[in-house]
């Protein structure tokens, strides 16, 4: 069997960051790989491996964290993981500096055991490493049927969103929810309304033992028997909620039954852990692939053929989200959504498309959808409504917005095609034109101002007659430069740029004369308006937070 490379600090961060592992000091994608992982004792230091990730399973104080440090250092070990909370203050971000050490806090709560297994199974480089080692979805069935062998009940595991995991056999004597959940994968929405409603959850994830929820009421208007007892118990990585076990029970569980399921959801909270982190991988996988494939370079066919694509005609498409509250949400909840938006979207383009494919490239979501058609403007307004229908479809906290490239005749043209999704992006981004959807053709102009403005030296705007009526407006306490603007953008029509600025015409033919007085341009010189013009574009787009 083929020997597996080592899991680099970047890559377990990748993996179990988001759930377990926080980086308090140092650089962990300079780290490299890990040789192997030991836990620390103060009184009879272990031999470490080369470039050792240690557990510091005992150190609280910063001076002891401190020294520690610097003796890892000294013997060449890569990361020390201690307990959360750790605040990185100036001791500790020298010796971390000094040592070359990183420094990692573990989430509150999280067992340590079940932290060194999962290290040691991902860091491993024999045939019992990462690709062997991974649990399968399918492994989580069998730990519910484990658990309803324990506790001689039917089982379901569920997701934070009530979505089913995975169940055990004996399903065939519960309640309408519960079969109703198997069959749609989904528990149904009435009763976890009800279970919000009463408090349920909340108690749920408070608790760190079993639950015990009260049978429901018989539905009102119809002949469905009353909703069965359960025992529940929330399933935690550390302060994170994963989901939730259910256990149907006629009665509330004993101290030993409540004691198994309570151990039992350290051991699911592991499988789902490992299920998040063989997702990611995937996902990473595809987005390599990807990237690959929209150079349109040598590796091209190679990395759409293993995408599962065929050199054939495609539109590129560019998904990204605006999010107008960044001040107040947390980073990490924005990835999870992009991730989320990007799942999405590939399933949606799949579904239309069977060879179809996406994946998230930093904080794009780039999708190729092969085309059948062989006209190049039908092709991309088809692409334009699918991805119109998608944002339809899909609820979002934030402004998703899809930028569609121009029509690739092969896989040699999907870099231009990429090229121009990424214009159209970036103009819908700036908020020009106010739509969520755009071709390239569709917004040509802008994107070429865009660039532009990327050209001029900020030194250089305004300049000329703008930069002479700002300075008058900004002494005199006037409004010509927006009076220019409007009869700029009104092609000279008057009637309309006073209707817009809600002033008489002859005020507003007054005031375009002082302008053009101050400024010293003639509007009838057409170069003069067309520098007029683009000074004004070019000076909106640099204001514009959004670029």
């Amino acid at each position: 069997m083929t020997r597996l490379p080592r899991a680099g600090l970047g890559r377990v961060l990748e993996e179990l960051g988001s759930t377990l592992l926080d980086v308090v000091c140092g650089d962990a994608e300079r780290a490299g790989d890990i040789g192997g992982v030991v836990i620390h004792d103060p009184l009879d230091e272990p031999e470490l491996p080369d470039r050792a990730l240690v557990l510091g399973v005992a150190l609280r104080e910063p001076d002891d964290i401190a020294r520690v440090l610097t003796q890892l250092g000294e013997r060449g070990a890569v990361a020390l993981v201690v307990r959360a909370p750790v605040v990185a203050d100036d001791v500790l971000a020298k010796a971390v500096a000094s040592s070359g050490v990183v420094l990692l806090a573990f989430t509150r709560g999280a067992s340590w055991t079940h932290l060194a297994g999962m290290l040691r199974t991902l860091t491993s480089d024999g045939p019992e490493g990462p690709a062997a080692g991974r649990i399968e979805s399918g492994d989580l069935f069998a730990v519910a049927n484990a658990i309803a062998a324990l506790l001689d009940a039917p089982v379901t595991i569920e997701d934070r969103n009530s979505r089913l995991l995975a169940f055990s056999s004996r399903q065939e004597d519960v309640d309408h929810s519960r079969v109703q959940t198997i069959l749609g994968r989904q528990v149904p929405e009435h009763y976890t309304r009800i279970l919000k409603e009463r408090g349920v959850f909340q108690t749920i994830y408070r608790s760190d033992r079993p639950v015990h929820v009260a049978e429901l009421p018989e539905p009102e208007g119809t002949d469905q028997p009353r909703e069965l007892p359960r025992a529940a118990i929330a399933v935690r990585a550390g302060d994170e909620i994963l989901g939730t076990i259910w256990v149907v029970v006629s009665e509330p569980l004993s101290e030993d039954r409540s004691e198994a399921l309570y151990e039992a959801s350290k051991l699911v909270a592991m499988h789902m852990v490992w299920q998040r982190a063989d997702a990611d991988m995937e996902r990473r996988k595809r987005a390599e692939l990807l990237a690959t494939a929209l150079e349109s370079g040598p590796g091209t066919l190679e990395a759409i053929r293993r995408l599962g694509l065929k050199d054939e005609p495609s539109v590129v498409l560019a998904l990204t989200v605006v999010d107008s509250a960044s001040e107040h949400r947390l980073p990490a909840r924005t990835a999870t959504e992009r991730k989320r938006l990007a799942d999405a979207f590939d399933m949606h383009l799949a579904a239309v498309h069977p060879r179809a494919t996406a994946a998230l490239i930093g904080d794009i979501a780039y999708g190729v959808l092969p085309q059948l058609s062989q006209d190049r403007h039908e092709a991309e307004e088809r692409a334009a409504r699918i991805a119109t229908e998608f944002l339809a479809r899909v609820g979002s906290q934030l402004r998703p917005l899809i930028g569609v490239g121009p029509y690739a005749d092969d896989a040699s043209a999907l870099a231009r095609s990429r090229t121009g999704a990424e214009r159209a992006l970036r103009v819908l981004r700036s908020g020009s034109p106010a739509r969520q959807v755009a071709r390239l053709d569709d917004v040509h102009v802008e994107a070429l101002l865009c660039e532009l403005a990327d050209l001029v030296p900020r030194g250089d705007l305004p300049s000329g007659a703008v930069a002479r009526v700002i300075a008058y407006d900004a002494t005199h306490e006037t409004n010509l430069l927006e009076t220019l603007r409007q009869w700029l953008d009104a092609f000279g029509d008057v009637a309309t740029a006073a209707a817009a600025m809600f002033v008489h015409p002859n005020t507003f033919r007054y005031r375009l004369r002082r302008a053009a007085e101050v400024g010293r341009i003639d509007l009838n010189d057409r170069s003069a308006r067309l520098s007029a013009m683009l000074q004004l574009h070019l000076m909106a787009l640099r204001d514009d937070p959004g670029r």
